[in-house]
């Protein structure tokens, strides 16, 4: 291992040994809270343009299989880890969380003072840096750092959104899948994770993935009986043109939306959003239902969120984060519309929101009712 380098936009340094590709890479440094699933957070969309520290002391431990990616790649930037499993071991490992890195050609550092860097993210805000793994001039890379454009200046969901429409077929038999009659509805790669299709299948749906920058007639002509927004990275105000889809798909049909599908429903429908400070990242984000008073531990990964000061007439919020407060549900008095910022296919879990994709069948059913 070679002594490597993690450096931010304002300065302060972090040192490391590098253990994944030679190359070096610049994105937003953020961090992740969850216990297990480095492969899958590996490999969320949403994490795209991101530089990802875990908080858990010890990653590597289960090696990497082929069940848990979220995508068909790493899609972080950038990997930093405290300490670094010498002797990975599962009985679905196929191979090491270093091999894996490295034939993706991602740069990652381990023995990292994760804590610090946390410490630091938490009292600063996320901040562009530079993963040297190769060390070198950090003035120089801190420069490269503030000079690189801001996630709001990329246009990360084209980046992620898959090239084409196509009908949905899980692999493999799904758990707890539904027998019966199934909804067909249309769902808009934002950055989706594989696990969201999985359980929209299991819930009874027949799901044909669209491009973002599918038009709201496009997304029509197949006669869906519902539509779904995915989670995805970036800024969802800089998402113009899935936001004037959703607008025009509103009111229509029943809609529902996870993380970044959600900001693009508040948007549509007037709302505004502001990047927090540091993001919710990681599997242990405590949610409170306002009807119920039932409070559900979720998985979370974002950094912008739905400004609940600045909701139209007719939206309302029916959830919210118990660390901070920030919005995590909203609905409309009367349109048919289902929204979470968090992630209720977990991967990795919690699964206490799984419902939430049956709650979303039995709106579609109620609504047709009533039509």
């Amino acid at each position: 291992m070679s002594e490597g380098v993690l450096v931010l936009e304002d300065g302060r340094v972090f040192p490391g040994r590098s253990f994944g590709s030679p190359l070096e890479r610049w994105g937003e440094v953020v961090f992740n809270t969850s216990m297990t699933g480095y492969q899958e957070i590996l490999t969320d969309p949403s994490y795209r343009g991101q530089i990802v520290a875990l908080t858990v002391p010890e990653v590597g431990n289960y090696g990497v299989n082929l069940e848990d990616p979220q995508s068909d790649r790493i899609q972080v930037e950038g990997f930093l880890i405290r300490s670094l499993s010498s002797a990975p071991s599962n009985w679905r490992s196929v191979r090491s969380l270093v091999e894996y890195l490295v034939e993706a050609q991602i740069p990652a550092l381990c023995e990292v003072d994760t804590r610090a860097l946390t410490l630091h993210i938490r009292s600063r805000g996320a901040m562009k840096g530079v993963l040297s793994p190769a060390g070198g001039d950090v003035e120089a890379l801190a420069i490269v750092a503030r000079s690189a454009p801001s996630l709001a200046e990329i246009d990360l969901v084209g980046k992620v959104t898959c090239p084409a429409s196509y009908p949905f077929e899980p692999s493999d038999a799904i758990e707890g899948a539904r027998s019966g009659s199934r909804i067909p509805i249309v769902a808009y790669d934002l950055g989706m994770k594989r696990n969201i299709l999985n359980r929209l299948h299991a819930a009874g749906f027949d799901v044909t993935v669209l491009p973002a920058a599918t038009p709201a007639e496009t997304a029509l002509a197949s006669k869906p009986r519902g539509i779904f927004f995915s989670n995805g990275p970036g800024d969802p105000a800089a998402c113009t043109a899935v936001v004037r889809s959703a607008r025009a798909l509103v009111g229509r049909l029943p809609v529902f939306g996870i993380c970044l599908g959600h900001q693009i429903l508040g948007l549509a429908l007037g709302a505004k959003t502001f990047k927090l400070k540091f993001g919710h990242r990681g599997g242990n984000q405590p949610v409170k239902d306002l009807a119920s008073g039932k409070v559900l531990i979720t998985a979370q990964n974002h950094g912008y969120a739905v400004d609940p000061d600045r909701l139209p007439p007719g939206l309302e919020v029916t959830q919210l984060n118990l660390n901070d407060g920030t919005v995590e549900g909203i609905r409309h008095r009367e349109m048919p519309i289902l929204a979470v910022q968090y992630h209720p296919e977990a991967s990795p879990g919690p699964l206490d929101s799984y419902p939430l994709f049956d709650t979303f069948r039995d709106l579609i059913l109620t609504h047709e009712k009533r039509s």
